[in-house]
């Protein structure tokens, strides 16, 4: 694959209610790997809405290994201020992130009208991509079943690839860090 989409859930879904929260560190350590994989596979482009949560640590992630890798950033919210209802630190997050991406544009030239801007937002990303890197729980989804119910629907109709990263992903992640730590002490 050489180009794919980012998603997953919100932070108040992963009970994460700011962005000193620890976990987030094991989060982005999660898509790292997962990118590192995918990127020694012949990725060349992650391309994103910047929603807030896991969609903006991945953009952080990809400015973090654009240092060393030949991986480029997109960033496509469905309209102008997407941005503009969230909490500031998320605001600010996404506009910083948005003066690094490679590429950004947003998909209406226009602010929020109606549902219709984000179910699209969807379709074009899956219809740009050929892939998904979803970080959820596939039983308990949250605010992304909407898309994951529209990327299995394109990979039963393609060759389109969904790649997930578990909470049990995640745990392993832990785990391993916590090794390298004790193997430290």
């Amino acid at each position: 694959m050489k180009v794919i989409t980012i998603t997953g859930n919100k932070p108040m879904e992963l009970n994460i209610r700011n962005e000193k929260d620890h976990r987030i560190f094991f989060i982005k350590e999660a898509l790292k790997q997962r990118l590192l994989s995918l990127i020694d596979d012949g990725l060349e482009w992650v391309i994103v809405s910047g929603q807030m949560g896991v969609e903006l640590w991945a953009a952080q992630v990809v400015i973090d290994l654009r240092e060393d890798y030949n991986i480029q950033l997109g960033i496509f919210p469905p309209f102008l201020e997407y941005e503009s209802r969230w909490p500031d630190i998320y605001q600010e997050l996404f506009l910083e992130i948005k003066e690094q991406a490679d590429y950004y544009q947003p998909l209406y030239e226009e602010v929020y009208k109606a549902p219709y801007q984000l179910i699209n937002k969807d379709h074009w990303l899956i219809d740009k991509t050929e892939g998904c890197l979803i970080l959820a729980d596939e039983e308990y989804p949250g605010s992304t079943g909407y898309m994951l119910d529209k990327l299995k629907k394109a990979a039963s109709e393609s060759n389109y690839s969904i790649i997930f990263i578990t909470p049990e992903d995640l745990e392993e992640v832990v785990r391993s860090y916590q090794d390298s730590i004790d193997g430290y002490s």
